[in-house]
Order: structure tokens, then C-alpha cells, then sequence
């Protein structure tokens, strides 16, 4: 897991191919877009654009990926982020083949990020997280998540 400031994407020390991604994905301006999917390089490099409300930890499940890097950007309210080092997922429901993800019950050694606008952060795959978990009350977030296959990140 990386985090750092959409305005200064360096700062985080990202790979040259992470730090592309966002900047591309930034440039198609996400904050003006409806919500839905958005191509950027094929299947190798895509943004979907998602608008919800916060929930309660215990009422959110953590996901994980194989084949694509997620790099999130809150665009809009506050959120905490649930995580966990690689292999720390538990709990977990077969693996969804076809839309590259899994669906699990706890994470080991459980840490929180809290996003603001601005802030971005990336998750390798097989890194567990649980997104769009309240701060201190509901509310409403918008944001991007820039998917990026694993091997055009080099990871």
C-alpha cells in the first residue's frame, strides 16, 4: 500500500508506471464525469467513477485483487480505509474469476487510512482493503478507482 497527495504524486515515492496511471486517469478530469467505467488504455489501464455512502466497518466486507492494481482518489466527503499486508486476508469466499476479485470477512492485523480530497492511495494485488467505511458519521463520497494491470505495473 502506497498514500500520498494527488499534487505532489512524486512525494510518494510511486513507480514510474503507477504515477503515469494516475496522472493519465487525472487528466481525463474524473471529477466532471458521471458515474460508470471509463477506458483509458484498453484493458490495461481503466477508471471507474462511483459515488455512495459510508457504512460501518462491520457492515463491509474487505476485497482483494490478482490482476489489477487499485489506485484510489476521493474526489469528494471523507472515508476510512480498512487494509492489510499481503497473505493477511481471512475468512474469504471463492475467488471471482472474471471480475478479479475476492470477498472476505476479516484481515489480519487490521489497519485504517482516512482519505480526504486529494489524497490518493494504491493497493498491490492480493492486498486486502475494506473503502467507503465512515469516518465518524454517513455521508457521501465520490471518487475514482483507477484499475492498472499488474503487468503494465510491473509488480
Amino acid at each position: 500500500m502506497i498514500t500520498g497527495d494527488i499534487h505532489q504524486p512524486t512525494a510518494a515515492g510511486l513507480p514510474q508506471a503507477i504515477a503515469d496511471a494516475l496522472t493519465q486517469a487525472l487528466a481525463a478530469r474524473p471529477e466532471h464525469k458521471e458515474i460508470g467505467q471509463y477506458p483509458l488504455q484498453g484493458d490495461t489501464l481503466f477508471m471507474n467513477v462511483m459515488q455512495f455512502a459510508t457504512q460501518l466497518p462491520q457492515e463491509k466486507r474487505a476485497e482483494l485483487h490478482r490482476d489489477y492494481l487499485d489506485i484510489q482518489v476521493l474526489l469528494e466527503g471523507e472515508e476510512q480505509i480498512r487494509y492489510g499486508l499481503q497473505g493477511s486476508a481471512r475468512e474469504c469466499d471463492a475467488w471471482n474469476e472474471e471480475g478479479d476479485y475476492q470477498l472476505c470477512d476479516a484481515i489480519d492485523g487490521e489497519q485504517t487510512l482516512t482519505l480526504r480530497p486529494g489524497m490518493f492511495v494504491v493497493f498491490m494485488p492480493g492486498e486486502p482493503h475494506k473503502p467507503g467505511c465512515h469516518v465518524s458519521e454517513e455521508q457521501t463520497i465520490r471518487k475514482v478507482v483507477i484499475k492498472l494491470h499488474r503487468n503494465a505495473a510491473e509488480v
